[in-house]
Parts: structure tokens; sequence; C-alpha cells
């Protein structure tokens, strides 16, 4: 495998002949590596793209580069200094423009390698805070952008369509598992719609897309070494959705007290002080471009997010378990059942919530 990884390498305007190509990090999507040259030449990462989930690769690295592209005509504007750490660079094929080489089976990609960059893994109120400021402020450079963005992955955060995909699943009981958990299922179907408000504004003029991160981890930034954040990674998912779901679908992951499948209820809730961090750097470089609906419903978006991922963990598991991998046979209940839990406590600090965007907003110097 070693020796095809040089000879894709081979493919792109790389004028340095790598000296050693090895696996880097621990994504579960896309392989990657990182590609060493000698001396003082720039070192590359290079990618194999899941096509099996990224179907649209074409549609994909279009997306990437006009995102990328965008960005970093706002740093040059903005006089930003040291541009290749703060935006991904991407090389292109040699004696082409595509960003992207397909070698029969798979697809690859090489992008710059930006030296003396750290990502963290650790959920606190400081890195939760930079986290919103950081996605906040991707959004806000991006509302601008002069073209149209596919969506890598259709309907990926559509409640409509979770929904339809959880109905077909209760009608089939593929797995003959529904009898046994009714209770869980008419739960889920009481506030279907209220949790479809999103779709509603939309078709109503009301709410509008723009292009959102969709997978605003904490690892998704890489910082410098005095702790500053250079710049945004992993744009994959980079598409239009609802600002919803940089907002809450962090949350979900970020802001629980327990695991994702925590077995133990007792552990699982919405914690307010990683709630707040990221509220306050979101809304500090959000605010600006944020209708009032938008701000409105940002506590929605902290309930949508768990309520779409107990939907989707539970339809899989009438299904039989086909989708997500588990550990156990009832895995995916547990996952519905915590995420429920997370889903009851953002409801109980609705008011909380909300009284603290008012006064951060006000803050600012806005109103709701």
């Amino acid at each position: 495998m070693t020796a095809d990884l040089y000879d894709i390498v081979a493919q792109f305007a790389i004028d340095d002949v790598p000296q050693t190509i090895s696996p880097l990090g621990e994504g579960l999507i896309n392989d990657t590596y990182i590609v060493r040259t000698p001396g003082d030449s720039h070192d590359y990462v290079l990618q194999r793209i899941n096509h099996h989930i990224f179907t649209d690769v074409e549609g994909l690295q279009r997306n990437i580069m006009a995102v990328t592209s965008h960005l970093r005509r706002k740093l040059e504007a903005e006089g930003a200094d040291d541009i290749d750490r703060k935006v991904l660079t991407f090389v292109p094929v040699k004696n082409s423009n595509r960003s992207y080489y397909f070698d029969g089976e798979n697809y690859w990609r090489v992008m710059l390698f930006i030296p003396r960059a750290y990502t963290y893994n650790e959920i606190n109120p400081r890195y939760s805070r930079f986290a919103g400021e950081t996605f906040g402020r991707f959004q806000s450079m991006l509302v601008d952008i002069p073209c149209q963005l596919t969506e890598s992955i259709p309907d990926f955060h559509n409640m409509e369509f979770r929904l339809q995909q959880f109905r077909q699943a209760i009608v089939e009981d593929k797995a003959g598992r529904l009898d046994g958990v009714r209770e869980v299922s008419d739960d889920l179907l009481r506030r279907a719609d209220d949790m479809c408000l999103a779709e509603r504004l939309h078709r109503e003029g009301k709410l509008p897309k723009r292009i959102c991160h969709c997978d605003t981890k904490v690892n998704n930034m890489m910082f410098d070494e005095d702790g500053k954040v250079l710049c945004v990674i992993d744009l994959d998912t980079v598409m239009p959705s609802y600002i919803f779901s940089d907002y809450g679908d962090f949350l979900r992951t970020g802001a629980n007290t327990g695991a994702e499948d925590d077995p133990d209820l007792s552990r699982v809730g919405l914690d307010m002080d990683i709630f707040k961090a990221f509220t306050e750097g979101y809304l500090s470089t959000a605010s600006q471009f944020l209708t009032p609906v938008e701000v409105e419903n940002l506590p929605y978006a902290a309930a949508l997010f768990p309520y779409m991922q107990a939907v989707r963990f539970f339809t899989d598991y009438l299904n039989g378990d086909t989708y997500y991998k588990i550990a156990y046979p009832d895995h995916n209940l547990v996952r519905t059942r915590a995420q429920v839990k997370l889903l009851q406590s953002v409801e109980e600090n609705m008011p909380a919530m909300k009284q603290f965007i008012a006064s951060q907003l006000a803050s600012l110097g806005k109103t709701c």
C-alpha cells in the first residue's frame, strides 16, 4: 500500500519527492496521511475521500475550493498575515485545475500541511468559547460567498426527512422490536411537529439557509503554538444549512454532561457552563448577520439536535442496527434514551437559555 501512496502523490503538482508517507490522525471517515519532504520544503496531507459517504466528490471538492478561496480573499482584504496557516490550501493535480485525483477505484486529494498547529479534544468553557467564536466567524465570512454550494450529504440535517425515515421504520418494524419500545416511539412522535419548525419557517421565507460547517467539534479547529485559533478544518460537510446546524450540534456533543450512549441517565444533562461559553463566543461574531428569527430560535436548535439524533438512533434500532456500529444488541436503544434525556434537560433549561441569550445580545447592543 505504501508504494501505491507514493504513486498517488506523484499525480499532484508537488515539486519535492516525498521521503516518507505515514498515517495521520484518527479520522473515522477519510484515510489521512502525512507526506514528509526533505529539508525545509513543504510537507503535505494526503487524503483518500470516502466516496461511499460523500457520493458526489466533484460537488464536494467544488464546495471546498469555493469556500477556501473565499476565505483567503477575505483574509487578504483584512491584511491578515501568515494566511497559509489560517485557511486550508489544496494542491491541484498536475496539468489540471482539478483538486482531486481518481485512480480508478478511489478519490484522493492533497493539501499543504500546516506546521506548528495543534488540535484539542478537551471540552471546557475556554475551548467552547473559542469554538463558538470561531464557527460564528466562519459563518460570517461566508455570508456573501458568490456561488451556490451543493449539499455534500443531501438532507443531512433535514428533520422532516429523518422523521420520514423514522415513520417508515415504524411501519416496517424489520427487526420486530417495536412492541417492546412503543413508549419511546410515542414520545418521539409527540414532539415531531414542534421539531420541524425550521423547515416550516424556511418554506415561509422567514429562515434563510447559510453556508455552515455542519460538524462543529472542538477538534475541527487548529490552534497555533500560543493557543490562538488558526483555522477551521475538516470542510467536507460545509454546505447550505440553517445556522442551527452549527449551533445545536456543538451543544449536543459538547454540552452533554454524560456520554452519547450513557446507560446511566442520571449522568446525562445540559452543561450550562458549556452552553454559556459557546453561546457567548458564537454571538460575539455571528450576531452581526443573524436575523431576529435565527436568534430567537437558538434554544430550539439546542433541542433539535439531541431530538434528531434520538430519532436516527431509534430508527436504526427498529431497522435492525444497519447503519451505526453497535457494541451490544441494545446499543442503539441506549443511545436513544440518552439523547432523549439530554433533550429533556434542554427543555427544562429553556427559560435560563433564553434569558442568557437576551443578556448577551444586550451586552452587544442588540435586541432579540
